[in-house]
């Protein structure tokens, strides 16, 4: 007897209905995507949308090999930076990804504190400020410095004008990374500091004084805090500081320094404690001179977008007429994309070494080309 099509499509029904649940599978090759959206099954439907996107499975050789490919890439990465290592000298301040890994911490960014952060050796970095100041007024020039050493004392007064200009030079290198295991840098440093009297026509426009500091210092990344403050840096070094003029002008030391650093959001902080190496006592140009220079002293760095505001403390940290210290605050703020402006204030002894037993008060203004951060 023959069906008619409407007895033909209810028999077909009546056999998908009373089918096993695995025959309403993808089919074996689907070629539209829509085809897999009746299967019930879910993970024959997604092997029936793989099936048609055409996406393999990767096997676990596939993906360790895949993992070893990326890890051959990143020390291609690494190798190629150390092999060009970046200079942060004169860079700006936006430009600070590789040094400071986005670890967001001031001290990291000035000297590699993080694992990720490491630069290599005998780059040109960052130390102290770089700065021009065309205006540096004092209220009270020295015209006579003096020592406890005879020897090192002017008799004849000086011709001095009130109004000079100074800059300072900072830079430093590290000369061994990672001493220990995976910490402890040897950093070499050097900062020098000029005040020119270039407005003194009638005395030749002489270089009044210039203070030379050597140093090298042996810097530990540390991981501690005190309330809400993250300790990140500790070192120990030798410096020297001295202004290379003979005598009577001649003034010099050498210290043993300690550094403990301390940062969090947009500040830092920097402890540092230090002890004077003796001198012979006839050879002592300034054997006085940490009763006024100080034993110690704390920098605090506070960064508001492009504005940078520091405050430098020292103390002879003893009593009565041996008391004695200095205070230096410094403002740097933006005047264009690359240039900046700098202000600074010192009240106290020691503006400079042919300035260490004597007071006074230095206004200063001009440009900077380098801040602390």
């Amino acid at each position: 007897m023959t069906r008619t099509p409407a007895l033909a499509v209810l028999a077909i029904a009546t056999s998908l209905a009373h089918a096993p649940a695995h025959a309403q599978a993808a089919p074996s090759t689907p070629s539209d995507i829509s085809a897999c959206t009746a299967i019930e099954s879910d993970k024959d439907r997604l092997a029936c949308y793989d099936t048609v996107a055409k996406r393999g499975t990767s096997t676990p050789a596939a993906a360790d090999a895949a993992a070893t490919q990326a890890k051959q890439q990143e020390a291609a990465r690494a190798a190629e930076r150390a092999a060009s290592p970046r200079s942060d000298l004169y860079a700006s301040e936006t430009d600070d990804a590789i040094a400071n890994a986005g670890k967001g911490s001031l001290l990291d960014s000035r000297w590699e504190l993080a694992k990720n952060s490491k630069l290599g050796t005998w780059n040109f970095r960052a130390y102290k400020p770089v700065y021009l100041l065309p205006a540096f007024w004092t209220n009270h020039p020295n015209t006579l410095p003096h020592s406890p050493n005879p020897n090192n004392t002017v008799t004849t007064p000086q011709d001095l004008q009130k109004i000079e200009a100074k800059f300072q030079l900072s830079f430093k290198t590290k000369a061994i990374e990672n001493l220990f295991g995976d910490n402890g840098d040897v950093w070499m440093g050097y900062t020098q500091s000029s005040r020119w009297q270039v407005y003194n026509s009638g005395n030749s426009r002489p270089f009044r004084e210039t203070n030379y500091e050597p140093e090298v210092l042996l810097v530990f990344r540390t991981n501690y805090e005190i309330a809400g403050w993250k300790g990140r840096l500790a070192g120990i070094g030798v410096n020297h500081q001295s202004n290379g003029r003979a005598d009577p002008l001649s003034r010099s030391w050498n210290r043993v320094m300690t550094n403990i650093g301390f940062d969090r959001d947009n500040w830092s902080v920097m402890f540092r404690p230090w002890f004077r190496i003796p001198e012979s006592r006839g050879k002592d140009d300034n054997p006085d001179i940490q009763d006024y220079m100080g034993r110690g002293d704390m920098t605090i760095v506070h960064t508001v977008g492009r504005n940078e505001f520091s405050l430098t403390a020292r103390h002879s940290l003893r009593g009565g007429d041996r008391s004695h210290g200095a205070m230096q605050f410094d403002w740097g703020f933006p005047i264009s994309r690359q240039l900046r402006g700098h202000f600074q204030l010192f009240d106290g002894y020691g503006e400079s070494m042919i300035d260490y037993n004597h007071r006074a008060t230095y206004v200063g203004f001009g440009i900077s080309l380098l801040e602390w951060y």
